[in-house]
């Protein structure tokens, strides 16, 4: 969570700086930095997701070192999990801070004839970015252990791929379908990788063990 805030620190102030020296008045010019801005960002996050990855390497060799048995009591996928929950609960608290922000007023949602679904599909999309984090965590972590530089520009791909989609609003199907196929991609990707099977989901709906 501390290393996702540090990367939106350093993206928004970017953002912020290229605002400022900008034209506040050349629309075009702003919402180019607008998309600069959040791409910027995700290539941000996912640099902080390898350094994360970088920093928690280093941790296992030490509790390797310092286990009797020259092992150590937590995997890399286990940490590959934790981190993207990290990552995945800390964008969505930052997502649900601008939402109440929105919801305090001055205006009302949908009272020019726009979409009144902007909170419900905010909280959707809050939901599945908080999934695919998690998700992505563990691919990305099994493409640096395996040195399978694919699977980490396929996160890459799809972080850029989900937040662009974003710019389609107030158009929700556009941004909200797309981003829940990829959820149920990467969910299905970072089960087989973490030694999932098809066996395994029988059994479990079975409740067989």
């Amino acid at each position: 969570a501390f290393f996702w805030l540090v990367s939106l620190l350093l993206s928004s102030l970017i953002w912020f700086i290229a605002v400022k020296a900008s034209d506040p008045r050349d629309e075009p010019l702003q919402r180019g930095l607008l998309i600069f801005g959040v791409m910027f960002s995700v290539l941000l996050q996912e640099v902080f997701r390898f350094l994360y990855y970088k920093l928690l390497r280093k941790a296992i060799e030490g509790l390797v070192a310092l286990s009797e048995d020259g092992c150590s009591p937590i995997s890399i996928q286990q940490m590959a999990y934790v981190a993207g929950v990290g990552f995945g609960l800390m964008s969505g608290a930052f997502s649900m801070i601008n939402l109440l922000a929105d919801a305090l007023g001055p205006g009302t949602v949908g009272i020019h004839g726009d979409s009144q679904l902007y909170f419900l599909t905010s909280a959707f999309m809050t939901m599945v970015l908080i999934f695919l984090h998690t998700f992505w965590g563990i691919i990305f972590f099994h493409g640096c252990e395996h040195r399978r530089w694919w699977e980490i520009a396929a996160v890459v791909i799809m972080h850029l791929a989900v937040s662009g989609s974003t710019f389609c609003n107030p158009l929700y199907v556009g941004s909200l379908v797309p981003s829940y196929l990829l959820m149920a991609i990467a969910a299905i990707w970072a089960y087989l990788l973490s030694g999932g099977s098809a066996q395994n989901v029988r059994r479990f709906l079975l409740c067989k063990s």
